[in-house]
């Protein structure tokens, strides 16, 4: 089954008077005071897991994913099959889970954010530019000012 969306999970209490549903996870009968439905299917609670973190799902939330016949959490699912955007210096996919710099609407991996004319890395607290929708460094943004005929303003 192929879900981009979350989908549901309920926690039903067992009536004693009804007879005890299989677990969709384990295959044996379910005997406890609660069970989970999910994806149309009964399970214990400790059946119903994150194929890649373990996690029960019934505890971190209301809500499970499919993708390639697996039933994952929201962090996993979005680790492995969701993106962020394209980065804004590469155009590459970036992933959901990894790292990124935000400039305005562009969206960086960490590798590419960098003076975009001279390639100079920026680390915390440095000062960086945004024009033409390029990434530069404060002397290449001042030597492209001077160029166009006007000093930047420095306060």
């Amino acid at each position: 089954m192929l879900s981009r969306f979350g989908r549901g999970i309920q926690m039903l209490s067992v009536q004693p008077d009804t007879k005890p549903k299989g677990c969709a996870g384990c295959n044996r009968k379910i005997k406890d005071r609660y069970l989970l439905k999910a994806l149309d299917k009964y399970w214990h609670e400790d059946c119903l897991k994150c194929a890649c973190c373990d996690c029960r799902l019934g505890e971190v939330g209301s809500t499970l994913y499919t993708k390639a016949n697996l039933i994952l959490c929201r962090r996993d699912y979005l680790r492995l099959f969701g993106v962020t955007g394209n980065c804004a210096a590469c155009s590459k996919l970036i992933p959901a889970f990894e790292m990124v710099m935000r400039a305005k609407d562009n969206v960086y991996h960490l590798d590419c954010f960098a003076c975009q004319l001279c390639n100079q890395r920026f680390c915390v607290g440095d000062k960086f530019f945004l024009k033409n929708n390029m990434i530069l460094c404060q002397t290449d943004y001042e030597e492209g000012l001077m160029k166009e005929g006007y000093a930047p303003q420095v306060r």
